[in-house]
C-alpha cells in the first residue's frame, strides 16, 4: 500500500504545479512524507524549485542607461545598409547588362543590316533536308569501299 501511495505522491508532485496543490493534497503529502524519506526528498525538491522560480520571476532588472540608444542606432545602420537603390543595382549588374545589350545590337545588325550573299544561299539549298532524306544526288556520294581504301591506304604509306 505504501508503494502505491508513494507512486501517487510522486506523480502528484510531478504533474501538478506546487502552487496548484490543494490543501487536501498537501495534508496527504505531509502525512506520507513523515514516514517515507524518498517522497520527502521529492517533495522538498519540488518546494525548493518552486520557491527559486518565484524569486527569479520576481526579480526585475534595468538595462544600461544607453541600451535603447545603442539598439536604435544599430537598427538605423542596418536599415541604411539594406536600403535598395538604383545606383547600387547598376554598380553590381551594369557590366553584365551593358554586354547583353551590345550582343543583342550586334546580332540585329548582322541579321538585318548585312544582306546575305547569293552564293551562300545556293550552297545551303544544295544540302536541304529533303535532298538528304530522299537521297537525291546519290551519284555524287563516295562509296564505303572508297572511304576505307583511302583511310587504310594512307596508313600503309605512313608506316613504310
Amino acid at each position: 500500500m505504501k508503494e502505491k501511495e508513494a507512486r501517487h505522491i510522486v506523480t502528484l508532485i510531478e504533474n501538478t504545479p506546487f502552487a496548484g496543490l490543494s490543501d487536501e493534497d498537501l495534508s496527504t503529502i505531509r502525512l506520507h512524507t513523515a514516514e517515507c524519506t524518498s517522497c520527502r526528498s521529492a517533495f522538498e525538491a519540488a518546494y525548493i524549485s518552486s520557491m527559486m522560480l518565484k524569486e527569479r520571476a520576481a526579480e526585475s532588472f534595468e538595462p544600461s542607461p544607453f541600451f535603447q540608444t545603442r539598439v536604435l542606432a544599430t537598427l538605423r545602420e542596418q536599415q541604411a545598409a539594406d536600403s535598395w537603390s538604383l545606383g547600387k543595382l547598376w554598380r553590381s549588374t551594369g557590366a553584365l547588362a551593358s554586354s547583353m545589350v551590345a550582343t543583342v545590337a550586334l546580332l540585329m545588325v548582322l541579321t538585318f543590316a548585312i544582306p546575305a550573299s547569293q552564293e551562300s544561299t545556293s550552297a545551303v539549298s544544295a544540302f536541304s533536308p529533303e535532298a538528304v532524306l530522299m537521297n537525291d544526288g546519290a551519284d555524287d556520294l563516295v562509296s564505303d569501299s572508297e572511304v576505307l581504301s583511302t583511310l587504310y591506304g594512307a596508313e600503309e604509306e605512313v608506316v613504310k
